[in-house]
């Protein structure tokens, strides 16, 4: 009997024992069943993964850039289509990878204003601003979207950026600080006896206030007495010239938009008058005034461009310099020069980087 019961003990025991390693033998397969942890190599592929599709969704996204100009005139519009080129040579192609939206503010600042507001409204990629006044009125609109600006005098003056060097703001870009001393020393390289210049510009525009006050700070070591014309649309302009007849021995008209805008108004009376005029960028003497050293639009424009695309690639504007064009040429138009009673020396023409028959 006592044999019995042990015998039942040790198959109990045994029962119990096979039981729990069954158990346990379960609960290692359940385990082997669960997902492992990923590796490191893994991972990274994983990461590499998202970071490619994101570069792809960039590559393939349109971006839209709002192009705001005060005036037509062919200096400005040149810079414009200097701007396009350098995105299309880029890559960036109009209507491929991105599309423009033009619009010209035709001197009107509330226009201006009306076209920076639409272009926040429409939640554009990019702001290209060309000339002070719709520079301005893009950056009182937004401080979020990237503006580019071009045709700009002095963006600090004009209240765009902290300083050319940082301009801490999400404004940047090219200016078109011309050389005024060297410009109006060209009224005596064309008219050696010239003691008195007429200057037109619109009283109103930032930039022509800046070039104003530094043709006062330089005319009298040029032996040059300033006549000064102010004016505050291109309406007013032919009237203007007119009032210097007489008065004046030289003509210069500084990159002021409005005054450019109507140029031929002051070259006619100036040819009539035969007063030489001197003009503050090349477009104007290809139009019909005597001379100038300065710079290239079209090259401005596209410089900005070339900024742009690197605002597109994600650099921030606020850390990029306000660029200058060191490449000012000295250009000379004959056919104006014997229109408004003037010679141009035999010295001056060789000097001279491009001659306009």
């Amino acid at each position: 009997m006592k044999h019995l019961q042990k015998s039942r003990l040790f198959l109990f025991l045994f029962l119990l024992i096979i039981g729990l390693l069954a158990g346990c033998g379960s609960s290692e397969r359940v385990s082997s069943t669960e997902k492992p942890a990923a590796t490191s190599t893994e991972t990274n592929t994983q990461q590499e993964g998202n970071s490619t599709q994101a570069s792809s969704e960039t590559e393939k996204k349109v971006f839209t850039i709002g192009i705001t100009q005060i005036v037509e005139h062919p200096a400005l519009d040149a810079a414009k289509e200097g701007f396009i080129k350098a995105l299309a040579d880029n890559g960036y192609v109009d209507g491929e990878k991105v599309k423009f939206d033009q619009q010209n503010a035709q001197g009107s600042r509330d226009t201006a204003t009306s076209i920076a507001q639409k272009f926040v409204a429409d939640k554009v990629d990019m702001i290209f601003a060309i000339a002070t006044p719709t520079a301005q009125a893009a950056a009182q609109a937004t401080a979020d979207i990237p503006i580019l600006i071009t045709a700009v005098t002095d963006p600090v003056a004009a209240g765009l950026v902290k300083s050319n060097e940082r301009p801490e703001t999400n404004v940047t870009g090219t200016t078109d600080m011309n050389p005024v001393k060297e410009q109006l020393s060209l009224v005596t390289k064309v008219k050696p006896d010239a003691k008195k210049v007429g200057i037109l510009y619109n009283s109103g525009e930032t930039n022509s206030e800046v070039q104003i006050k530094l043709a006062e700070s330089v005319a009298p070591e040029l032996g040059l007495e300033l006549v000064l014309k102010g004016i505050t649309n291109s309406s007013e302009v032919q009237q203007a010239a007119q009032s210097l007849v007489g008065k004046v021995d030289a003509i210069y008209v500084p990159t002021d938009n409005t005054v450019v805008s109507a140029l031929e108004s002051v070259l006619g009376v100036a040819e009539q008058a035969k007063i030489p005029v001197v003009a503050g960028e090349g477009d104007s003497v290809r139009r019909g005034a005597v001379i100038t050293y300065g710079l290239d639009y079209y090259k401005l424009g596209y410089q900005t461009g070339e900024m742009a695309i690197k605002v597109l690639n994600g650099t921030d504007p606020s850390t990029m310099p306000i660029e200058t064009q060191k490449d000012m040429q000295l250009i000379v138009n004959k056919k104006a020069a014997a229109n408004m009673g003037v010679e141009l020396s035999e010295e001056l023409l060789k000097e001279a980087d491009e001659v306009i028959e």
